[in-house]
């Protein structure tokens, strides 16, 4: 699913009407009746609710007027709530308002905040309330009787709130709250989905999002240079094949994790395990040769490698001869979960960067290691992934953590751009970002899974599908997504709260079936 700027919809807009001559005033019609489908869908007895529309003298409040006829027509008790000055609505947006009214609809205009607040009280309680004040084109923080509106709306309780295209008060570019905004329980948006409503804040605004068909042409919107998207299962189908009857475990790959450190065997464990999970044939994890016996007894199916270790039981320059071993004949290397960060474990970091032959996944301290020589990721040779969090990422940038999560989709394109690595930058809502500029947001993943190892399992979970051949950059689309989808599962049948990475990874075999063909 393509997700756009509010100027990249703009433009469709502006291309569908003047390039292949539909009117302004068909796409505002099948945006109003599209969206009062959408209602009597998924809203339980809508029409014989108490119905308000608000509505602003643009074309978002035309589409509300659009939707208020349309359950005006179906018998429901609607009131539409103009709040603007009627002589200052023009274009479709009058048309529609005018067809409202020569419908029989019941009309109300708002001029002041004074005035709003005597109707208030009444009309949105335990009604279906409907927000068409603002739409996609706001830019600047709303004040004054719109704000009025909206902190009434969010405060009406026992309302069920719909959004009309976009929650007024987001921005549907960046997701910022101006000001205020409405809290929806639905949004149906038109034609694409914007990026203000699947990055946050703003996602958690708009509650269930709902894309309405308008009637932009397909071919306009793949034509155009639009290369951001929300993740979805059909766009993930088919990157894991059926498995041949006569294949074997050389058939998967090897994958090879450099991780491990006192204290933090659990990391290089967990890693390994979801790689196997993920269906990588062979897997090998090096770790600091005393920490060997431990990781001999955590895991069964990975092998381990006791590497010659530095003062303290951490990997450094000693490893290198034997790592270079190690290194023939694997499909992919991880590195870095629970390593440590020490002098010369950056030695071993940036030697392995410029040596590696296959492709690498790199996380946690093999991150915070290049953070002091970014420029390394310029010798590499191979494709990478790079699994930060924000403070990860704040690190390998020099910006602030919270100037990284202000930017998220500019930030992790940026550096996936300059370094010619696939960034996943985790979080909620992790972005992937392709060195060719591509964006994708994925939706699935909950507060539950906020624990210690869900990095770790991640990484494996890359790793594994890597080891298999498949695409990095789909490998990483695919982990991502499937990785959330499961802690999303586990939510719901139990709880969010102590859901751990271990429970993860033992899911990941059925997850992953879901998109094989």
């Amino acid at each position: 699913m393509k997700i756009v700027s509010a100027r990249q919809m703009q433009d469709l807009d502006r291309a569908t009407i003047h390039d292949f001559g539909i009117p302004g005033a068909v796409l505002m019609e099948n945006a109003g009746r599209g969206t009062f489908e959408k209602i009597v869908e998924t809203v339980p007895d809508a029409a014989g609710q108490p119905i308000a529309v608000l509505c602003g003298r643009g074309n978002n409040g035309g589409d509300g007027f659009v939707i208020a006829r349309c359950f005006h027509n179906d018998g429901a008790r609607v009131t539409a709530f103009l709040f603007a000055d009627a002589g200052k609505v023009a274009g479709d947006a009058l048309t529609n308002l005018e067809a409202f009214k020569d419908a029989g609809g019941r009309l109300i205009q708002i001029i002041d905040e004074a005035q709003w607040l005597q109707y208030a009280p009444g009309i949105l309680q335990d009604s279906i309330i409907i927000d068409a004040l603002l739409g996609t084109g706001l830019s600047s923080e709303v004040r004054g009787l719109y704000r009025s509106a909206i902190e009434s709306i969010n405060a009406a309780s026992g309302a069920t709130v719909v959004a009309v295209d976009i929650p007024s008060g987001i921005d549907a570019t960046t997701g910022a709250v101006l000001g205020a905004a409405v809290k929806a329980q639905l949004t149906c948006t038109f034609g694409l989905a914007k990026k203000g409503l699947v990055i946050h804040p703003g996602a958690q605004y708009a509650g269930r999002l709902e894309i309405i068909d308008i009637g932009i042409p397909a071919e306009l919107v793949e034509s155009s240079d639009i290369n951001e998207y929300l993740l979805d299962g059909d766009m993930l189908a088919g990157i894991v094949s059926a498995r041949k009857p006569d294949s074997h475990k050389g058939t998967y790959g090897h994958g090879f994790i450099i991780a491990g450190s006192p204290g933090k065997t659990g990391a290089a464990a967990m890693c390994a395990q979801a790689a196997m999970r993920a269906g990588a044939g062979l897997v090998t994890v090096g770790v600091p040769a005393s920490l060997n016996p431990i990781l001999e007894a955590k895991l069964s199916e990975p092998m381990t490698e006791p590497l010659p270790e530095e003062a303290g039981g951490f990997l450094g320059t000693l490893s290198l001869p034997r790592i270079t071993e190690l290194l023939q004949g694997k499909s992919v290397v991880a590195i870095g979960p629970g390593m440590g960060d020490h002098t010369k474990t950056s030695v071993l970091m940036s030697w392995i960067i410029e040596a590696a032959k296959v492709p690498l996944v790199i996380d946690a301290d093999g991150l915070n290691i290049i953070a002091r020589n970014v420029g390394a990721l310029s010798r590499l040779k191979v494709p990478a992934v790079i699994t930060p969090h924000p403070g990860e990422m704040a690190r390998l940038t020099g910006l602030p953590t919270q100037a990284v999560q202000a930017d998220r989709i500019g930030c992790a394109r940026k550096f996936a751009q300059q370094y010619n690595v696939i960034v996943a930058l985790k979080g909620s809502r992790t972005v992937i970002a392709a060195p060719d500029g591509s964006i994708y947001v994925n939706p699935t993943g909950n507060p539950g899974m906020a624990s210690g190892g869900m990095g770790d399992a991640l990484t494996g979970l890359i790793t594994g599908l890597i080891a298999q051949s498949v695409d990095p950059l789909k490998a990483t689309l695919l982990a991502v997504y499937v990785h959330g989808m499961i802690g999303d599962d586990i939510a719901r049948e139990r709880s969010p709260l102590g859901i751990l990475a271990t429970d993860i990874i033992e899911r990941i075999p059925a997850a992953l079936a879901k998109f094989v063909v």
